[in-house]
Order: structure tokens, then C-alpha cells, then sequence
């Protein structure tokens, strides 16, 4: 994390953009926590948010969007031979098959906020072939939510960021946005705004 931290001192929004690509395309890279020091880091040196932002949704993007035409075109059949190395192997594979089926492709605007989820959940995409339109709109939305909760804590916290670090790693926050995040998309799902989207082609 360290020489992360060093890099984005040198090298500014792009080790952010890079980082949040690698992760999504699933090394074990501490994606939130470095989006939080950006947001840090802005706003203490009066750095643009907005761009912070941008650069951050981007290699999200990036990476998902990398991650899905892999999963598409490798096949399921692939990824359960080899999936053990990048943690899609046959159990997790039933295991996010179960939450694709419940929650459908709503389930890629959750998924940025589940540690290891959000990593397999571009590759399953593929894997299952949702409509490239519907995982574009789900999760380019979904990764600008995400990038702006975390960068937009780290500009909060400022001077605080030391202090609340400690408590924002063991991810307690991380589970009540993600409790928000499902109500108001359940919320949705019940009024039947958004029906369109609910069901991936499994």
C-alpha cells in the first residue's frame, strides 16, 4: 500500500485510474483505501475532485469492461478449470450465480461495494453473456457510485483521515452503503421503474 501511496504522490490521478483498472480485473489491489487517500489527498492540496473522479470511474470502467469480454469469451467451462487463480472457481462461481439470479444485473451496482465480488463480477457477466448494453449501463453506473462515495469520504475526512482509516478498513462502512445502495434499488425494483433490467439472460 505504501509504495501505492508514493506512486499517486508521483504520478498523480493515472496511478489511481491504473490501480482501480488492475483491480477490477482481479489483482488483490486495496482499491477503496487508495480512492479514500485520493480523496484525502484533494482535500487537503485543493486537487479537483471532479477529476479525481473521473480518472477513478475510468479504470473502473476500464477494468469491468475488460473483465467481461474475457469472461464472454473464455466460457464457463474455462473458468472452472481455472478459475481457482483469480477466485472464480466452480464454488464461487454458484455461489454470485445465486445473487445474479436474485438480484439480476442490478446485482452490478451492489457488487463495486462486496469485497471480492466486485472483482469476478465483470468475468460472470461474460461468463453468462448479459447484454452488452444492459452490463454497460448497470456497471459504468455502478462504478461512478461507487469511485464517488469513496473519494468524496476521503475529501470529508481531511485532517480526520488517520483517525477514521483504521475503522473505514474493516469495511463497516462499506456494509451500510451497501444495505443503502439495495434499499433504494429494491425500493425501485418494487415500484417497477426499472423492470427492464432486472433479469440477465442466464
Amino acid at each position: 500500500m505504501d509504495s501505492i501511496i508514493n506512486l499517486f504522490h508521483d504520478y498523480g490521478y493515472i496511478i489511481l485510474t491504473i490501480s482501480l483498472m488492475l483491480e477490477l480485473i482481479a489483482l488483490p489491489l486495496p482499491g477503496q483505501t487508495i480512492m479514500t487517500y485520493c480523496g484525502y489527498i484533494i482535500g487537503v492540496e485543493n486537487m479537483s475532485w471532479s477529476i479525481g473522479i473521473l480518472m477513478a470511474s475510468i479504470g473502473g470502467i476500464i477494468g469491468i469492461t475488460v473483465s467481461y469480454f474475457i469472461g464472454k469469451a473464455l466460457g464457463r467451462p474455462f473458468f472452472e478449470r481455472y478459475g481457482k487463480f483469480i477466485y472464480l472457481d466452480k464454488k464461487n462461481l454458484k455461489k454470485i450465480s445465486i445473487f445474479f439470479a436474485k438480484y439480476g444485473v442490478f446485482m452490478l451496482f451492489i457488487a463495486y461495494f462486496i469485497p471480492g465480488v466486485r472483482h469476478i463480477s465483470g468475468y460472470f457477466s461474460g461468463i453468462i453473456k448479459i447484454p452488452l448494453k444492459k452490463f454497460m449501463l448497470c456497471s459504468y453506473i455502478g462504478a461512478f457510485i461507487w469511485t464517488s462515495t469513496f473519494i468524496s469520504f476521503g475529501k470529508f475526512l481531511g485532517n480526520n483521515f488517520n483517525l477514521h482509516n483504521l475503522f473505514f478498513t474493516k469495511y463497516t462502512l462499506i456494509a451500510v452503503i451497501a444495505v443503502i445502495v439495495c434499499l433504494i434499488l429494491f425500493y425501485y425494483i418494487k415500484k417497477g421503474l426499472m423492470v427492464v433490467f432486472i433479469k440477465p439472460n442466464l
